[in-house]
């Protein structure tokens, strides 16, 4: 039990594996009793109940693990509150919240690829909880699991009408479905194969066309991470549609698996990652909602978001990455808004969750209410804050972890002065290494906290400058 027991840890939002290798159900069983009672020993003299919430997304067996989830959290006498369908994470976040839950315990591996699933622990305030709280559980796994003389009980509920009931009062729903309606605006959703499935239709009708709908826990062959490389046929589609519907305004939303990550593509097909769309729902959120309160970045955002968040005189606040960081910081102040570079986007006046489906509707409330297609909106920002740059990362899979070492090694013992002709002005090590370069631009080096890869990101002046900039990293690590 020990050695099983030591070889679980926590990444950057919980724990992950390859199913039948690393993820399996005598280690689910192990680790989902533990997270239950650190949940109990942490919140039970708030929340004053036992229950737990326990949901999944559309992954390989996920509702079966659910149940082993379920089964093995009221065998030590907790209430279960089990989903009756897959559903976003943050609708499992947000049930905790609202069913007055310690917590909730959630069957997903988020962006990874198919092989892999895992186990995410929220809080009873509808978030990701602290590393000190994973630290816990990964301190308490060796000793086992805990014991009860009186199991709990299981009761099914659907995860969806609270939830999308929640999103539409956030947002002006009808204005919206109008703009839809008059065909005036023409959305496309691309869910790639994960729990976004069925979502914005509930939310605004039939009308939302949605590609890559299907269950399919290999997702294509590829991964369901909102990036460029897995979005051919959203472009294809999108390029397809402005040939012959010239004057209209559209845009492609896209999901990760679990729906807490977004990306778009605007009417010209060009991919926006949340680089481009956190500065906008900035804007968006205090020109036209006079929305307030910090804004929240990790380390790897982009340096327009802080411009725009001072045109609009608001404060900004940064973290390493991972959204639980982001979390505490919204549990800590007042917050108008928090997000990631990965697509993590969540809100002050929501729960303190990355949460995609309420990110595309103020998305989509920004282009009615603005008229202008993201693309033309990002655009007038740049022109705005006199910033004009470019952004693209690489995730590079590393042989093994001795390779990892080592490269760790040589960050710390030769530090880097010079990247791709540029000298390094500075280095901060907050999350990774992000070197300033004299031209402006900025390169990360950053290990994965969930898979053996080394993560590359780069902001420069054009796009040509971060290409040579990501090349020459590519070099050096290999």
């Amino acid at each position: 039990m020990p050695v099983v027991a030591n070889s679980i840890k926590f990444g950057t939002d919980g724990w992950r594996g390859v199913i039948g290798e690393e993820f399996t159900f005598e280690r689910l069983a192990l680790v989902a009793p533990v997270a239950a009672k650190v949940l109990y020993d942490t919140y039970f003299s708030i929340v004053g109940t036992k229950k737990i919430v326990v949901g999944y997304d559309r992954r390989f067996m996920a509702e079966d693990f659910a149940r082993a989830v379920a089964d093995a959290v009221t065998a030590i006498g907790f209430d279960v509150l089990l989903s009756d369908s897959y559903a976003p994470t943050p609708a499992f976040s947000w049930a905790a919240k609202q069913l007055n839950a310690l917590g909730a315990l959630v069957i997903t591996a988020s962006h990874n690829p198919g092989a892999y699933l895992g186990l995410k622990v929220k809080g009873y305030f509808g978030g990701s909880v602290s590393p000190e709280f994973t630290k816990e559980i990964e301190t308490l796994l060796p000793q086992g699991v805990p014991t009860a003389a009186t199991p709990g009980k299981v009761e099914k509920f659907d995860p969806w009408p609270s939830y999308t009931a929640g999103l539409e009062g956030k947002v002006d729903i009808s204005k919206i479905r109008t703009a839809i309606a008059d065909g005036r605006l023409t959305v496309f959703a691309d869910v790639m194969h994960g729990a976004a499935a069925t979502g914005l239709a509930r939310l605004l009708g039939d009308r939302v066309q949605e590609i890559n709908s299907d269950r399919d826990p290999l997702f294509g062959g590829g991964a369901p991470e909102p990036l460029p490389k897995y979005l051919s046929q959203l472009f294809t589609v999108i390029k397809n549609h402005r040939a012959s519907n010239p004057n209209n305004l559209a845009v492609g939303l896209v999901f990760d698996g679990d729906c807490d990550r977004i990306a778009a593509v605007d009417g010209d097909a060009n991919f926006l990652s949340s680089q481009v769309l956190i500065p906008i729902l900035i804007d968006h959120l205090t020109l036209r909602r006079s929305f307030t309160g910090e804004i929240v970045k990790t380390v790897s955002g982009s340096d327009l978001i802080p411009l725009v968040a001072a045109l609009h005189k608001l404060s900004v606040f940064e973290t390493p990455v991972g959204y639980k960081y982001i979390a505490d910081r919204m549990l800590a102040a007042e917050v108008l808004l928090g997000g990631e570079e990965s697509g993590g986007i969540g809100y002050g006046s929501h729960i303190p969750e990355r949460d995609a489906l309420l990110s595309a509707l103020y998305v989509l409330e920004a282009i009615v209410e603005s008229g202008q297609d993201l693309g033309e909106y990002y655009r007038q920002l740049q022109q705005q804050t006199g910033f004009d740059s470019a952004y693209d990362r690489i995730d590079l899979p590393l042989a093994s972890m001795e390779v990892r070492s080592r490269l760790l090694q040589q960050l710390q013992t030769q530090p880097l002065t010079e990247i791709a002709g540029q000298a390094v002005t500075d280095c901060q090590t907050i999350d990774g290494y992000k070197f300033r370069l004299a031209d402006n631009s900025w390169l990360m080096i950053r290990f994965s906290g969930t898979e053996p890869v080394l993560r590359l990101y780069c902001e420069a002046a054009t796009i040509d400058r971060v290409h040579e900039t990501l090349a020459w990293a590519k070099h050096w690590a290999t």
